[in-house]
């Protein structure tokens, strides 16, 4: 048995949108819009570190930010560009706008004062340092 997605509104003859959506599929006339997609992600663990990987290529270090605001890490990037052809009879001008933003639950066990970041060969990849064991993440308060 298989799960079906059904909608009562097209069970008989489907609306003039979803056909559209079904003609021009991804990767056929339907244009894309740039700046609109969010960089895939890896995050992994070991013993000392958490780190994470964002695939960004056509960004400078410059374009990004990063900051640790409540627990959470927010990521996000800026980039813009622009080309202009001169020839004798038009000027043909691109522009390129790319953004993105990112936030990720920070664990208690990461030492959010040490965490860093490298951006090369369009990956940005943060390092998030655990805390020692002998670290206590908060004060003992005694009740009297």
């Amino acid at each position: 048995m298989s799960l079906i997605k059904w909608n009562p509104e097209n069970s008989f003859f489907p609306s003039l949108s979803t056909w559209m959506d079904d003609f021009f599929q991804e990767g056929g006339i339907k244009p894309s819009i740039k700046g609109v997609s969010v960089p895939a992600v890896n995050v992994t663990e070991s013993k000392d570190a958490f780190k994470v990987s964002v695939a960004a290529p056509g960004f400078r270090k410059e374009d990004f930010k990063l900051e640790v605001r409540n627990g959470y890490l927010t990521i996000s990037g800026e980039s813009t560009a622009s080309k202009e052809d001169q020839e004798e009879t038009f000027t043909r001008r691109e522009y390129a706008y790319s953004t993105f933003s990112r936030s990720f639950g920070l664990p208690e066990n990461v030492n959010a004062e040490a965490i860093s970041a490298q951006y090369a060969d369009g990956v940005l990849k943060v390092t998030l340092p655990k805390k020692k064991a002998d670290e206590k993440p908060g004060k003992q308060i005694t009740v009297e």
